[in-house]
């Protein structure tokens, strides 16, 4: 299941789960000096009110893999930490995401992770196009920003990658349309019916 919630808060037990895992991958193994609430939650500035979370979880409310969409009309971290990865200006517009935060639990494996990880994208294809949202920004290693490009869709780099605080970086935009489903398809990414069917409705 694929849940999209809306805000930010540990009284959710698919966020809670969530931010935990998030936590261990985040903190405890890739070592990000990000804060930690409470010794067990990866929680930045940038979770909010505002801020909508796809998290998929199984029968249990357990996290499986999950990503965070930011406006790009306010804060967020194209802008505010990496515009220097951007030729021109960092996309902003009511119609423009960043994509954020993608976690996916080692303990899955990686056939496990590969396959939330194309459930998550397809989820998050659908809510755009439900959305009005018309173009996905992001910020990831030059490695898998290749992978990203690779995809299917119409996506593109930003700018070169560069060595920032010793992580070899790349920005990429994402246009979403009618047409991407398909592309993605093409592929074996995209999967129809991801998002739990109320999902949507909580998210509005």
């Amino acid at each position: 299941m694929i849940h999209i919630v809306k805000g930010c808060s540990l009284t959710d037990a698919r966020a809670a789960s969530m931010f935990e895992d998030r936590k261990t991958l985040f903190v405890d193994l890739l070592g990000w000096d990000v804060p930690v609430v409470g010794g067990r939650y990866e929680i930045d500035s940038y979770d909010g009110d505002k801020a909508v979370y796809l998290i998929a979880t199984d029968d249990g409310c357990i996290h499986q893999g999950s990503m965070r969409l930011l406006s790009t009309e306010g804060a967020h971290l194209l802008a505010d930490r990496f515009a220097s990865l951007c030729e021109c200006d960092a996309p902003r517009g009511e119609q423009v995401r960043e994509i954020t935060r993608l976690c996916l639990p080692q303990r899955l494996g990686a056939p496990g992770r590969l396959r939330v990880r194309n459930r998550l994208i397809s989820a998050m294809v659908d809510h755009a196009l439900g959305s009005g949202i018309t173009m996905l920004t992001g910020v990831v290693t030059a490695a898998f920003r290749e992978e990203v490009l690779a995809m299917g869709w119409r996506a593109a780099p930003l700018g070169p990658a560069r060595r920032i605080d010793g992580a070899f970086l790349g920005a990429f935009r994402i246009e979403i349309c009618a047409g991407t489903p398909a592309l993605l398809a093409s592929n074996g990414i995209y999967v129809p019916g991801a998002i739990t069917p109320d999902a949507a409705a909580r998210a509005a």
